[in-house]
């Protein structure tokens, strides 16, 4: 069994890996002006890999006209994606979450569903787009949080967000990136055109870094492929881009894998995946393997050990490695400390087993604080069913962990 399962790896390994994806666009005037598709195939060309892509992107279109349009849903069927960008109307996504609700989420549904439809491993892609320089001026007077950048730009994260939730499918957090520049540079880099809501090529050139890291799974940084921006401009536009998509992985949901280890007693380690697929395999060097989720494991004896977690899907693999230290000095996996958290699902609380706790922090399934406290036992009797995120502060670790609310 254990073979097997090594092989598959092995296989899907090789597929992730591919230097050439396929991507096909759905969007508007957002992903057609300065032609974001062929800037993203020009940053993966400069770092010797291939985009194929082909695009839908009619002004002011939304995921409304997209799911009944025949060229949108003849382009889906028309190939293999590895993945479809699904970018809707500018505004839409920032209206109240009743109009959302109705207006947006049931035609983003349609089209993921007809993405699946056609292959079951292209991975949809929602396009966090940004919010309006000065808000959505027009419909302020209707909705107060569009009155401004950052009440209509976090509208968008939380629209986009629920999308990736409820559709199984990833988030592309341009408008994260966005965000994040404009608080790095004061607006001294204008993203905007001169209508404060289509991209400047600066804007574009930041897009495109933050599609390239998500498809590519590689950095953009000192990518030789800089348009009409100089070096300096570019390189920061693509370091923003790259910490925005690898810092929160979690939270964009990109297939990753990822492990705390704490010691139980002399050469036994507890193995903690921060993922739950269906198929995880662990290679811990010393000539056994695991395919438990959570594998409590005894070395044979000291030394430093590099382990291997690897998580797979029908359609792709991810692996991630780390030393662990036994029966010498052990430093503990910064994100990933001596920290328990149970029960993982949860009902009517959670208990925090820690010591010098400073902060914990609960978030919703689209990364909204909900909870905010050093109590080590979280009653949470009043949160719906669904998927949550904690992060966990001590004075020697951090800890972010995704629960399940049965």
């Amino acid at each position: 069994m254990r073979k097997i399962l090594l092989i598959s790896v092995l296989f899907f390994a090789y597929s992730v890996n591919s230097q050439t994806k396929k991507v096909l666009f759905l969007g508007n005037s957002y992903t057609y002006v300065n032609d974001l598709p062929n800037l993203i195939k020009n940053l993966a060309q400069a770092d010797g890999k291939t985009l194929e892509y082909d695009q839908n992107t009619p002004g002011g279109y939304s995921f409304e006209g997209h799911s009944t349009n025949t060229t949108s849903l003849g382009k889906i069927a028309s190939n293999n994606w590895d993945f479809v960008v699904l970018q809707d109307q500018s505004q839409k996504p920032s209206f109240p979450p009743s109009q959302v609700a109705t207006d947006v989420y049931p035609y983003a549904k349609i089209l993921v569903d007809s993405i699946y439809a056609n292959n079951q491993c292209s991975k949809p892609l929602f396009f966090m787009t940004w919010g309006r320089q000065n808000g959505d001026q027009d419909n302020c007077q209707y909705y107060a949080p569009l009155c401004t950048y950052e009440g209509m730009q976090g509208r968008l994260r939380e629209s986009y967000l629920q999308m990736g939730v409820d559709n199984m499918a990833s988030v592309s957090p341009v408008g994260v990136a966005w965000k994040k520049t404009r608080e790095i540079t004061g607006d001294t880099i204008n993203l905007y055109s001169s209508d404060e809501s289509h991209p400047s090529i600066y804007g574009s050139y930041l897009a495109a870094c933050v599609f390239y890291t998500s498809i590519f799974n590689e950095s953009p940084i000192n990518n030789t492929f800089i348009s009409t921006l100089s070096d300096t401009t570019a390189h920061l536009l693509q370091q923003i881009a790259f910490s925005v998509v690898t810092d929160s992985n979690y939270v964009w949901n990109f297939m990753t894998a990822n492990f705390g280890f704490s010691s139980t007693s002399g050469l036994s380690y507890n193995f903690i995946s921060t993922n739950n697929y269906e198929n995880e395999y662990w290679n811990f060097d010393d000539g056994t393997t695991s395919t438990e989720h959570n594998p409590t494991h005894t070395f044979p004896g000291s030394g430093q050990y590099t382990v291997k977690h690897i998580i797979v899907t029908n359609c792709t693999t991810d692996t991630v490695e780390k030393p662990v230290n036994i029966g010498i000095t052990q430093t503990y996996d910064i994100e990933n400390n001596d920290i328990t958290i149970y029960p993982n699902p949860f009902n009517n609380f959670i208990n925090i087993d820690a010591d010098n706790i400073i902060k914990i922090t609960l978030y919703n399934s689209i990364s909204v604080k909900i909870i905010e406290t050093s109590n080590n036992n979280i009653d949470t009797s009043t949160l719906k069913e669904g998927v949550y995120f904690i992060e966990i502060i001590t004075l020697n670790s951090k800890i972010c962990k995704k629960l399940i609310k049965l």
